[in-house]
């Protein structure tokens, strides 16, 4: 059998609306490039198991756990039975552009990279676009993921080369959370990355997301990921709160997003926050009010990227996945 140029893995627990509905149409609309999909069933009690094995396509297979291992692990089971020259890991709820793998398999041959990432768009439940999540120059990113999970779109954009996972992988099946920027922080300092600037992922914030939803452990999580590079200082504890807070506000948690700028005030004596907690109860349109505060009182604000109000255009391919109100 000839070896396909990707392995797409989609770890799933019990989330088949989900997953037949985004990440397997994603992956199965790809264009211009030879693939399979690793489908990891973990452990699901929905039927997820038997909708996968009547798709009746040959480029689907399906790995099931036993029982339940987590995301870490399903998709460290999936990348080892994996066939693909490269990896791509997609959420069972986000979306892909049909250009997605081929693009950034061009951008690898011509740069060399060993791992791609490109523009994300942040949507919600409907596919309706929220914010262009912020895209950092590959030469800054090493510095920024000190601060917090700064790839956009996290686990469902980055395409890794098979070898280069293995030799720097696998994903730390102790962590809870956080597992795909604990991969990329190890990524960065061993290669750096190729950059595909069009817009071919969407995440999907629907408040039912594995950091909103689970929250326990996030902390411990958090310390055991930024220790293995070096002591934790104060200044990026307070940089992954305030990008905890700022995902609450994407996600439309305004609630949780207040209380999260609160406490970073709190814990860090941080003026900035504090404007940002109460401009955080009103919304995105509260926040901007505070961002325009800090700006205005101290020329620099922390707040851009969460307090954009205004949504930018759909990319054309997103129209696909729209889903009815």
């Amino acid at each position: 059998m000839t070896r396909p140029e990707v392995s797409v893995i989609i770890p799933t627990r019990n989330r088949w609306p989900m997953l037949s509905t985004h990440a397997l149409p994603s992956a199965l609309a790809q264009v211009g490039v030879t693939f399979e999909v690793v489908v990891v069933d973990d452990a699901s009690d929905d039927g997820t198991a038997e909708r996968v094995g009547a798709i009746g396509d040959r480029r689907v297979r399906l790995v099931r756990n036993d029982a339940n291992r987590r995301l870490p692990a399903s998709r460290n089971v999936g990348a080892d039975v994996a066939r693909g020259e490269w990896l791509a890991f997609l959420d069972d709820d986000d979306l892909w552009s049909p250009r997605k793998l081929r693009a950034q398999l061009d951008t690898a041959r011509v740069t060399g990279a060993s791992w791609v990432y490109a523009k994300c768009v942040v949507v919600n439940g409907v596919g309706r676009p929220l914010e262009v999540h912020p895209f950092p120059d590959p030469d800054e990113l090493g510095a920024l993921l000190l601060g917090g999970n700064h790839v956009p779109g996290g686990g469902s954009n980055v395409i890794i080369r098979t070898e280069t996972f293995q030799e720097i992988g696998p994903f730390d099946e102790g962590l809870r959370f956080f597992e795909d920027w604990d991969l990329w922080l190890r990524l960065v300092q061993a290669a750096r990355p190729g950059t595909c600037a069009e817009i071919l992922v969407a995440r999907v914030e629907h408040g039912a997301n594995m950091l909103f939803r689970d929250r326990a452990d996030i902390g411990a999580d958090f310390e055991r990921v930024l220790a293995k590079h070096g002591p934790v200082s104060g200044e990026q504890r307070q940089a992954v709160a305030e990008w905890m807070a700022h995902e609450h506000m994407r996600a439309g948690l305004t609630l949780r997003a207040s209380g999260l700028y609160a406490r970073a005030a709190l814990r860090h004596r941080s003026a900035g926050n504090a404007v940002a907690a109460v401009g955080a109860l009103f919304g995105r349109r509260g926040l901007a009010a505070a961002s325009r505060v800090l700006l205005s009182v101290r020329g620099a604000t922390h707040l851009d990227e969460a307090a954009a109000t205004k949504p930018p255009p759909a990319p054309d391919w997103l129209a696909e996945y729209r889903l009815a109100d």
